[in-house]
């Protein structure tokens, strides 16, 4: 028998589990448990340190993470094999834990360079967006976006970071009512009006459902030369919207000729917060530590938004306890039954997540990875919940119903208002988004090393004892400013975000 310690993380004293911080042999000997384990046991995976009976519950974090389908002796690897998902109560306690938030006083809030446009909202980048309104109009807005990026005018606009263009597949063959109609539509004036872009250009082809003036008359977009609509069909072809489109971005890149940086408050952040090829360490580092920096993001009047609703099932009676009132809990409550019916609908369930990837870093079930994933929203009370791409108008911490998938939820965060994204990942997610820069935490300290060219900040140092939480927050939040006052972050410099504007498709293709 070996000895080992320390190696293992406990979470909670009222854990029945462990998580080991490197791979262990079987018939090691964990000291600070005093347990053998019975079995090889992965890294960031997890160790029994009581029995648990069959059918009973095993808790991390103190919270329910899963239930032991079959009897569980001390020492043995729990994972897949013998730990299972299974619906139970939870106690949503409606604003319980909402407390009084110490905020920093304006004349001492922290400050970034950012762009201010005409309405006063305030931009951390400073592009020109051309959008679809339709999947039949993507290759001509491709082809509006590359000829002005391979002109050479922009050469004599330093101040703007491009031309970019979003396309989708969507936006025909749906109906004209409904949920899926009404994310797209949100997602486009979300994008339309987004303070990352000094002027937008939306094309569509002319005969979609998705038609551009019922977007205009619905969602209060702007009305200014900051932003243009043309349709293919109108403007007389392929060619000439293509000419047409030129001329126009011409036009605002002139309109924009010198358009500065100024320093605003921390309040203009706007930051969307999101997790991706999580492992067990997302819960334990990166996560918490994102939490603590969205802590003082609020502190200092900013907001916060999380999202992925099916990676808080689970954990959402944390959250309602947080809420500033009954409704706005209940809000939250009621996405949750929207996601069981649909997933049921759907012949799917909640616990489809956890990925493939998640699992071998690590996570069993989505309880599991909700609780860690939850961190990220830090401990301050939550003031709104939105639908997707639902414009925010709240300050502090707020939730915005969306998928897992990290490119659509990202893409709702975005239209929402975030300025800034930033991306907590342990498997090492290659993601970037535009127009709001994406900072990318790694959990651990093995992946950081193995891909710093992708990641802007090591979060694993909490896990080898070399920071605490806080400490690192501290880190995250200096990092927001930065790259919001115009610090590149690791994915813009590998040229991220062209593709990653996926809007959350719901219901029937017609």
């Amino acid at each position: 028998m070996t000895e080992l310690k320390p190696s293992t993380i406990r979470l909670n004293p009222n854990d029945n589990v462990v998580v080991a911080q490197s791979e262990i042999p079987a018939g090691t000997l964990l000291s600070d448990d005093a347990i053998t384990t019975t079995g090889p046991v992965p890294r960031g995976h997890k160790i029994a340190t009581a029995a648990i009976a069959k059918g009973e519950p095993a808790r991390k974090y103190d919270q329910i993470i899963g239930f032991a389908s079959q009897a569980i002796a001390p020492g043995d690897h729990v994972h897949s094999h013998n730990l299972e998902f299974k619906a139970f109560e939870r106690d949503y306690a409606f604003s319980s834990d909402c407390r009084e938030i110490d905020c920093v006083p304006e004349a001492q809030r922290r400050t970034f360079e950012g762009f201010v446009r005409t309405n006063g909202n305030v931009g951390t980048r400073n592009y020109i967006g051309v959008l679809t309104s339709v999947n039949c109009s993507a290759t001509v807005a491709r082809q509006i976006g590359d000829t002005v990026n391979r002109s050479g005018v922009l050469d004599d606009y330093p101040e703007i970071d491009g031309v970019s263009v979003f396309s989708h597949s969507t936006g025909c063959g749906m109906a004209n009512t409904g949920d899926g109609y009404g994310n797209l539509q949100r997602t486009m004036a979300g994008f339309a009006r987004h303070p990352n872009f000094a002027g937008v250009l939306m094309v569509g082809l002319g005969c979609e459902v998705a038609q551009i003036p019922a977007l205009i008359a619905g969602q209060d977009l702007p009305d200014d030369e900051s932003f243009h609509a043309m349709t293919i069909q109108d403007t007389g072809g392929t060619r000439r919207t293509v000419e047409e489109g030129v001329a126009r971005i011409t036009a605002m890149l002139e309109g924009a000729k010198g358009i500065q940086r100024q320093s605003v408050p921390a309040s203009e952040l706007t930051v969307a917060l999101q997790c991706g090829g999580s492992d067990a360490y997302s819960g334990i580092t990166a996560n918490p530590a994102m939490g603590a920096a969205v802590d003082l993001l609020v502190a200092q009047g900013g907001t916060g938004i999380l999202a992925e609703t099916p990676e808080i099932y689970g954990a959402e009676h944390l959250l309602t306890r947080r809420a500033i009132n009954q409704e706005i809990g209940e809000k939250l409550i009621e996405r949750i039954r929207w996601w069981e019916d649909y997933t049921a609908r759907n012949n799917g369930s909640m616990d489809n997540n956890p990925s493939p990837g998640n699992k071998a870093g690590g996570l069993t079930t989505i309880l599991e990875k909700s609780l860690g994933a939850a961190a990220k929203g830090g401990t301050t009370n939550l003031n709104g919940v939105y639908r997707y791409a639902e414009r925010v108008d709240a300050k502090g911490f707020v939730f915005m119903d969306s998928p897992g998938y990290d490119p659509a939820s990202i893409t709702g965060e975005v239209a929402s208002g975030a300025n800034l994204v930033t991306f907590t990942t342990g498997r090492g997610s290659v993601y970037g988004c535009k127009p709001a820069p994406s900072i990318k935490l790694a959990t651990n300290s093995e992946m950081f090393q193995r891909m710093s060219e992708d990641m802007d900040i090591n979060c694993g140092v909490i896990a080898d004892g070399e920071v605490s939480v806080p400490e690192m927050g501290q880190v995250i939040f200096d990092k927001m400013l930065d790259v919001a006052s115009g610090e590149r972050s690791k994915s813009e410099q590998l040229g991220f975000g062209d593709n990653e504007f996926i809007p959350w498709q719901i219901g029937a293709v017609m």
